[in-house]
């Protein structure tokens, strides 16, 4: 993936010109779609991280448009290694996003369109895509089969950045013995972050920091019955976690805890590289 530093560097050596690269690290570089979309197409360079569109709450419509125009802006750029996410995807949006995608032939042959129906998310990737150099390693754990789904966000968005993931469901603290040999394998694995997904009482965010050194990332389900069953009793669990290196996102932000992993394991490995 293009980076600023990679950027600066191909002008170093002339692979890139000077005006190329001032397009590409405009900091307001946006594509306006209509009078309802204004997309930060460089927010890559910026952050390390692409734009991810919320579907949820849009009209296939708008999210045609949107899809169509940063496919046309990867073609343009060249930068078909970073992927176009789409969250939170309803069923009767897929088809039609689907549909209208593979009806544009000039995005055939360089660009796929895929679809994870256990995360509710589609991506439009670079055909033959090369994974980055820095790709660190996450950890992911689903207190209970219930959690799966929001884990599902995070993993998607990992693997479509090319990060390394090991994962474990259902080993929640009903049954402490269920954690011992997941931890082992992490241990050894040696993640950048732990993302941990719980609900209920969302106490395993803090057994697994107990146990580890590296960061955790607390993701808080909307799993559970009566007082708190929406998901603000795990939440609140996490917040107040006895111990320490654990941060939280928010109720069932799947994507939200996928990227501050993201972000954590790529500082680290350019670190590391340093």
């Amino acid at each position: 993936m293009q980076s600023i530093k990679e950027i600066l560097e191909a002008v170093k050596t002339g692979e890139l010109s000077v005006k190329k690269a001032e397009s590409l690290l405009k900091l307001n570089a946006l594509a306006v779609v209509g009078d309802y979309a204004r997309l930060d197409y460089n927010r890559f360079l910026r952050r390390g991280v692409p734009e991810i569109v919320y579907a949820q709450n849009k009209t296939v419509s708008h999210l045609n448009s949107i899809v169509k125009k940063l496919s046309e802006v990867r073609l343009e750029s060249n930068n078909l290694e970073i992927p176009i996410i789409l969250s939170r995807v309803k069923e009767e949006q897929i088809k039609p996003i689907m549909d209208e995608f593979l009806s544009h032939k000039e995005f055939a042959s360089r660009l796929e369109i895929l679809h994870f129906s256990e995360a509710n998310i589609i991506a439009v990737v670079g055909k033959n895509d090369i994974p980055c150099r820095n790709r660190g390693k996450i950890a992911l754990l689903a207190a209970g089969t219930s959690d799966i789904t929001a884990l599902n966000e995070s993993e998607v968005v990992l693997d479509l950045l090319h990060c390394d993931t090991i994962r474990f469901n259902d080993v929640s603290v009903a049954a402490l013995h269920r954690l011992i040999e997941p931890m082992r394998q992490i241990l050894d694995f040696d993640p950048d972050a732990v993302i941990v997904a719980a609900g209920m009482e969302g106490a395993l965010p803090s057994v697994v920091a107990g146990l580890t050194s590296v960061p955790i990332i607390g993701l808080p389900t909307s799993v559970g019955y009566g007082y708190g069953k929406s998901g603000e009793a795990a939440l609140m669990s996490m917040l107040q976690a006895c111990s320490l290196g654990v941060s939280v996102v928010n109720i069932d932000s799947g994507v939200a805890a996928g990227v501050v992993a993201w972000l954590i394991s790529t500082r680290s490995q350019l670190r590391g590289s340093a």
